[in-house]
């Protein structure tokens, strides 16, 4: 298996989600938010679950899946 430092590859990469880092299993330049659909490049790649094996391109987006009603604004 690849880690997050070989051949990077063009398009969509598969990764495992591991505990403080994350294993390349098919080379690529970046994974997708599984909140947006936006494209999270690897060297990028900051926020992710171990439980569920997806991406979060943002802290807010970590929060909407995780605690959908925190983002929600009070009237």
């Amino acid at each position: 298996m690849l880690n997050k430092f070989g051949p990077s590859g063009h398009g969509e990469a598969q990764v495992q989600y591991l505990d403080g880092d994350f294993r390349v299993i098919s080379p690529g330049t970046y994974v997708r938010c599984a909140i947006s659909d936006a494209r999270i490049p690897l060297d990028e790649l900051k926020y992710w679950s171990v439980d569920l094996q997806e991406a979060y391109a943002t802290p807010a987006a970590v929060l909407q899946r995780h605690f959908p009603g925190a983002l929600k604004t009070q009237a």
